[in-house]
């Protein structure tokens, strides 16, 4: 079962998301701003983050920044989600180090197939099967 991160401020997306995401198999954990999500995936080592960009405390991008900069956290894939479609907004995301950009309100099923694909790709990588650095 793979452990997802979810960092959203607002708590209806946050627990409709965490829902349908633990109804597919995924262990889900839950964050309300960017810096709790910074905590959270360095004592949670979740396999993977989806990461709303507008937050209180700390927005998602500087928070994505933060755990592309720490060795211990800098494999976790994130998925930016933005209610934002803009360009600037994508390019943004993938320039701070998100692995992926999907728009608010989610598509489920999108989703998980990026989802699938950045898992998949992270458990095939032999830097992260052999733990080597």
């Amino acid at each position: 079962m793979n452990k997802v991160l979810i960092v959203e401020d607002n708590e209806m997306n946050r627990d409709m998301l965490a829902r349908r995401l633990q109804r597919r198999g995924y262990e889900i954990i839950t964050a309300v701003n960017g810096a709790e999500g910074v905590e959270l995936a360095h004592s949670e080592c979740p396999d993977l983050i989806l990461m709303d960009l507008s937050l209180p405390v700390m927005d998602g991008w500087e928070a994505t920044r933060c755990l592309k900069k720490a060795p211990e956290t800098t494999r976790i894939p994130v998925i930016a989600l933005s209610a934002h479609a803009l360009v600037e907004d994508r390019e943004r995301a993938f320039a701070v180090g998100c692995s992926d950009f999907d728009t608010k309100p989610v598509e489920l099923d999108r989703l998980i197939g990026k989802m699938q694909a950045l898992l998949s790709a992270v458990s095939e990588s032999p830097q992260r099967a052999s733990g080597a650095d």
